[in-house]
């Protein structure tokens, strides 16, 4: 096990990208006026679901205290939260997509 603090040039095992949208054939452009009502559904039960992931997170920090292991199941839920904010985040506030995005937590 390596616990040095990584380099910001090594490999990351964490990535982000959007991918760069034909603002002229894929974005509507008046859409982005109405995009963030649009989001409101996603917001409250994104709420939710942070307050959900705030106390897996917890209950995870223990479990990994006691066993070294992160649950599997409490990690992908986690996972699923932030992979849903993103698409939110991306559709509203970035304006990369017109897609609407989907009530899951699932990629």
């Amino acid at each position: 096990m390596d616990d040095r603090y990584p380099a910001t040039d090594d490999h990351q095992s964490v990535h982000l990208s959007y991918e760069y949208p034909d603002a002229a054939h894929d974005l509507n452009r008046w859409l982005p006026l109405v995009k963030w009502l649009l989001a409101i559904p996603h917001y409250v039960v994104l709420v939710f679901l942070d307050i959900a992931a705030i106390v897996v997170v917890i209950v995870a920090w223990f479990a990994i205290l006691f066993t070294g292991r992160y649950p599997r199941g409490m990690f992908d839920f986690v996972q699923g939260v932030i992979r849903w904010q993103n698409r939110v985040v991306a559709y509203a506030f970035t304006l990369v997509t017109d897609k609407y995005p989907p009530f899951r937590l699932a990629p």
